[in-house]
């Protein structure tokens, strides 16, 4: 009779994700709408999903990449786009955390628009300069932005940037030019050149640089050390107090995708991303990979909207 019951609640008890894998797979090409240009962290991220599904479905996989407005142009496309589950996004806690508090007038809704899939990382960001800035510590390059007001430049390529640029001024008291740029890729290639002083890079975009000695790390934005890199030390222990900014990444689709649609597409991702190959080579590339249910994503995308919230009013960024 247990067994009996058990059986019967099994249904109402699982989540949707294990009730609906296997019942959908895409019946033509997918595309993939990336927030970022190509050559950014998040591009490459996509690339790797989209070649492991490939290999699953046996289905091509285009990545549409449409960067712009920290994410905004890319949310509004995937937000149109048919809720069939051939189209999806991969989002960051750009367009899906701190663009909605940017934007006086949101050109979608963060919420109401989508259908969570699943979490899929956290990117580790690091706080570098240009190699021939004379500083070899956070606490160096504070002191000679104290002595330099408004001379030292710091570019950003998303919102990670443009609110660590802002963190970065209160916290350690010192004036520091904000440089925007559409995408990370062309904020990197003038630090590099030494056009632009320094800039939050995430390593997947920035780790040849930074092996190469182009780009010189002073810390991570994460609240503790990383195992992936414990020789860079958190930017809160270095002179910034208190600073910290998860930056991370996730699949999401058009809103009112069927629920056998989201759990397939759930379980796409847990099966790829779960293999020890996958998360070596995330690793390789700063992420630390991460993976749940679609109602926990949907959950976790509410709370970072009002934490990123927070942490732009307490910068003093004014929503354009």
């Amino acid at each position: 009779m247990l067994a009996r019951r058990a059986l019967l609640a099994a249904p109402l008890l699982a989540p949707a994700v294990l009730r609906a894998q296997g019942a959908w797979k895409p019946s033509r090409p997918v595309t993939m709408v990336v927030p970022f240009a190509a050559g950014s962290g998040t591009d490459t991220v996509a690339r790797m999903l989209g070649s492991l599904l490939e290999q699953d479905w046996g289905i091509q996989v285009v990545i549409d990449n449409r960067p712009g407005a920290n994410g905004a142009i890319a949310a509004v496309a995937a937000a149109r786009a048919a809720p069939d589950g051939h189209t999806v996004m991969i989002t960051t806690n750009s367009p899906h955390g701190a663009t909605p508090a940017l934007m006086k007038r949101p050109t979608y809704d963060a919420v109401a628009d989508f259908s969570p899939l699943s979490r899929m990382g956290t990117y580790i960001f690091v706080f570098a300069v240009n190699d021939q800035v004379p500083v070899r510590s956070m606490q160096e390059f504070l002191a000679l932005a104290k002595t330099q007001p408004g001379q030292l430049t710091c570019a950003s390529g998303n919102t990670t940037g443009v609110v660590g640029a802002a963190m970065l001024n209160r916290i350690g008291g010192i004036d520091v030019t904000h440089v925007p740029y559409r995408s990370s890729p062309p904020a990197m290639t003038d630090v590099i050149a030494g056009r632009v002083t320094s800039m939050f890079a995430d390593v997947a975009s920035s780790r040849a640089f930074l092996q190469e000695g182009r780009l010189k790390p002073l810390g991570i934005t994460s609240a503790q050390r990383t195992p992936l890199f414990p020789d860079w030390p958190a930017l809160s222990e270095v002179g910034l107090p208190g600073f910290e900014m998860l930056s991370w990444m996730g699949a999401v689709g058009p809103a009112r995708m069927p629920e056998e649609v989201v759990g397939a597409w759930n379980a796409a991702i847990r099966k790829v991303w779960d293999r020890p190959e996958t998360v070596r080579r995330l690793g390789e590339v700063g992420i630390e990979k991460v993976t749940t249910t679609p109602a926990e994503f949907g959950a976790f995308i509410r709370q970072q909207i009002a934490f990123w919230g927070e942490q732009a009013r307490a910068a003093g960024i004014e929503p354009e």
